[in-house]
């Protein structure tokens, strides 16, 4: 409501100065053997006056009412008729003028034809009625703008809900699946992770409905997630986490955009046998955050009943309405090694340095 106030203000402001910068000259800029005289100031405001009355006419009328609905002949029918009912007018008040107070004028009185004279005056007014449909089309072509970007805007918050919503059972869905495994063999260890569960369940319902959160809570949430599935893990399995953000440093981030990255790893990078890995590296600068998620490749097959790509997908949308053109994400699978990379880079410094 302020902003349309502001608008309100200054498209009056600029409808007055453009005004003044049309009057001026005709008052207070006068040919030297003219003589400064209120009948003089009249007579020279006649056009002016003339212009002023078919712009308004054509803005607030006649452009919106005919030529937007696309009625161009009675625009037309009306305009002309105007037009060379004003231009005329204003011959017939030069002349009379010059006639009537010779004093005024060092001049003879006007000898020009009324077609020249006519045609003269009728340039000026055309040249208002351009300037009115011109100015006519670019705000309402404003006004459209701003209508599609709110729409956009209100589409994308709709689909980030959406996501938001998506996330959560997809992610309890897999924290579930490794707690049900646990318990056949280790229920005390079970009951351990539901309760490590429950942790993570808090921070969830607490921090994914915001729009961004500290990044520290976002590493406190990962870190939490790596501890309920170190419980599971075999003695053949290897868990580093690094983090490095400045202590001055208030970074803040979606919540949960790096988590996808990390169940990813634990769901494709560990196998019951074979040696594995997974790395984790998270640090954050004044231009940048960046989250690599290291790990060996072990990847699931179609007969495991696990959902392939959901959680990665999801990602790479929410990636595109937060952080449209402000992300890159690297992938890459070392053969020889066996092993799985993804680096993601955010590059926001309204969320990185708030």
């Amino acid at each position: 409501m302020k902003r349309l106030e502001s608008y309100k203000k200054f498209e009056y402001l600029f409808h007055v100065l453009c005004w003044m910068i049309v009057f001026i000259p005709h008052i207070f800029v006068m040919p030297k053997h003219e003589q400064m005289d209120a009948r003089y100031i009249i007579m020279w405001c006649v056009l002016p006056m003339n212009m002023y009355v078919m712009f308004y006419l054509n803005y607030l009328f006649l452009v919106p009412m005919y030529l937007m609905k696309k009625k161009s002949f009675l625009f037309s029918i009306i305009n002309i008729p105007l037009l060379f009912l004003l231009a005329y007018g204003r011959h017939l008040l030069f002349v009379g003028f010059h006639n009537a107070y010779p004093d005024l004028f060092f001049r003879r009185p006007v000898s020009v034809g009324a077609d020249s004279a006519i045609l003269h005056n009728i340039s000026p007014l055309m040249i208002t009625i351009i300037m009115a449909i011109l100015l006519h089309m670019s705000i309402r072509w404003y006004h459209a703008e701003k209508a599609r970007n709110l729409a956009e805007l209100q589409r994308k918050d709709a689909e980030l809900k959406s996501l938001r919503s998506q996330i959560n059972p997809h992610f309890l869905l897999n924290t579930l699946n490794g707690i049900y495994a646990l318990i056949e063999f280790d229920k005390r260890e079970a009951q351990q992770a539901v309760a490590s569960l429950a942790v993570l369940l808090r921070q969830m319902l607490y921090g994914n409905n915001k729009d961004k959160v500290n990044l520290r809570e976002e590493v406190l949430f990962i870190s939490n997630y790596v501890d309920l599935m170190r419980i599971r893990l075999a003695d053949n399995v290897k868990v580093e986490v690094n983090v490095s953000i400045p202590d001055q440093m208030g970074v803040y981030v979606a919540p949960m955009i790096f988590m996808s990255l990390v169940e990813n790893a634990f769901k494709h990078g560990v196998s019951t046998t074979e040696p594995s890995y997974i790395g984790i590296d998270i640090h954050a600068d004044e231009d940048k955050m960046e989250c690599e998620v290291s790990n060996s490749n072990y990847p699931k097959t179609d007969s495991d009943g696990s959902e392939h790509g959901i959680g990665l997908k999801q990602l790479r949308e929410r990636l595109d309405i937060l952080y449209p053109n402000k992300y890159h994400w690297e992938q890459d699978l070392i053969k020889e090694k066996n092993i799985y990379n993804s680096k993601l880079t955010i590059y926001d410094t309204k969320l990185c340095n708030n």
